[in-house]
């Protein structure tokens, strides 16, 4: 691979198509698998940059869509970049602002357990939402959820928003469809997807070359087709296969909207087609049983907002469940978030004191429970990365999820 840039496999998983390996980039090198800690606007919500490194977190992803609207990626660009931006001096990634089309578009959030029965629409839109985003052949025209302002994303603008934030990964603009699209339309999506993963390709070099002298930006092509094998396969082939100039893919993100319970088999066929020796992530999830299930299939990196989204609003992960720190039995409860945790605030704080901050509304309460529940999902996947080297993936797998979601677990 090129320019500061590559991704050495070191252990395979018996019978399986997990692996681990490490990913180098200019800023550091990424133990995979791993767990991306999502920072969205440059920030990971309510948690200072060192606070996200003294939690374990190798890399930090934040998106295109929201800083190009705010502050502004022109602004990034001057700054020194991403990293330099928010005092970050690890790995950075940024997603191309695909998914924020499909939100915008359809009114729908990233949802794995997606319940599509008897629904296939391709007008389909949540219940009070209001579409904001149109997709064409060549890009998608939307409005600022800011201020309404009409915007347009094309593969070529995202490349250029994407160079000017100097992560270390980027994305391939994709087309993000919902699992309640028709057959057609995810064919013609997926169609449309390649193309501009091609236009991505060609404007990336052309970018590399005009921005020289900064450090090389690796670029992953985004694999779609929802749940159909076809497509998902025939998808991620063409990406392994697709060359611009003597340029391929440095990595694939492995993207869409997924059916949860056929999540490693939809990853496996994607692998599958994938080469050994490219990274591959995937979009979106950080549940301990699609962790598990994705690292088996073959997934090196993940991203997900939601342990610091649920932790603003209570919700606490420990090896026995999840369980709600608001609520009346923890208020004269002295003992730590979870028994055993080595996370800062566990170290410090009880969950009689973030039942009182949470009762307050004290933006404390979000620091101390963000840190906990993103320390949680890192050490996870890095015992899972520990598991697979020692040769104990499957027992651990088995008793970490046996105890999680034990019926009455919760702490």
């Amino acid at each position: 691979m090129t320019g500061g840039f590559s991704f050495d496999v070191t252990h395979h998983l018996d019978g399986a198509r997990g692996r681990a390996g490490v990913i180098h980039t200019p800023h550091g090198d990424i133990e995979t698998p791993a767990f991306i800690v999502v920072g969205t606007k440059a920030t990971v919500k309510a948690v200072l940059p060192e606070a996200v490194a003294d939690l374990g977190a190798q890399a930090v992803l934040a998106n295109a869509y929201h800083l190009y609207l705010q502050p502004g990626s022109d602004l990034v660009d001057e700054a020194g970049g991403l990293g330099r931006f928010m005092n970050w001096p690890g790995p950075t990634v940024t997603d191309s602002g695909g998914f924020q089309v499909m939100s915008l578009g359809a009114g729908f959030k990233k949802v794995l357990a997606m319940d599509t029965a008897g629904l296939a629409d391709d007008d389909v839109i949540a219940d009070g939402k209001t579409r904001m985003a149109h997709v064409d052949d060549d890009g998608v025209t939307f409005r600022s959820h800011l201020d309404g302002t009409s915007h347009r994303f094309t593969p070529e603008v995202s490349m250029r928003i994407q160079h000017e934030l100097g992560a270390d990964i980027i994305f391939a603009f994709d087309e993000l469809t919902t699992l309640m699209n028709t057959r057609a339309y995810q064919e013609a999506s997926v169609e449309r997807t390649h193309r501009w993963a091609e236009r991505c390709l060609a404007e990336h070099q052309r970018l590399t070359r005009e921005r020289g002298g900064r450090p090389y930006q690796a670029l992953f092509g985004v694999i779609q087709g929802a749940q159909y094998e076809d497509l998902r396969r025939g998808a991620a082939r063409g990406l392994a296969e697709l060359e611009v100039d003597g340029r391929t893919f440095d990595g694939f993100g492995l993207g869409g909207a997924l059916e949860k319970e056929n999540l490693g088999t939809i990853i496996s066929w994607m692998v599958d087609e994938l080469p050994e020796r490219k990274p591959r992530h995937l979009l979106g999830i950080s549940e301990p049983d699609d962790l598990f299930a994705a690292v088996e299939a073959g997934a090196d990196t993940f991203d997900c907002v939601n342990p610091s989204r649920v932790a603003r609003n209570a919700a606490i992960y420990t090896a026995d469940g999840r369980y709600n720190v608001n609520t009346a039995r923890h208020r004269r409860s002295f003992i730590p978030l979870e028994e055993g945790c080595d996370c800062y605030t566990c170290t410090h704080y009880t969950r009689a004191y973030l039942h009182h901050l949470f009762k307050a509304k004290e933006m404390l309460s979000s620091t101390l429970a963000t840190i906990h529940n993103e320390r949680f999902t890192v050490r996870l996947v890095d015992r899972i990365r520990a598991s697979l080297k020692s040769g104990d993936f499957h027992a651990f797998r088995d008793e970490f999820l046996g105890r999680f979601y034990r019926r009455g677990a919760g702490a």
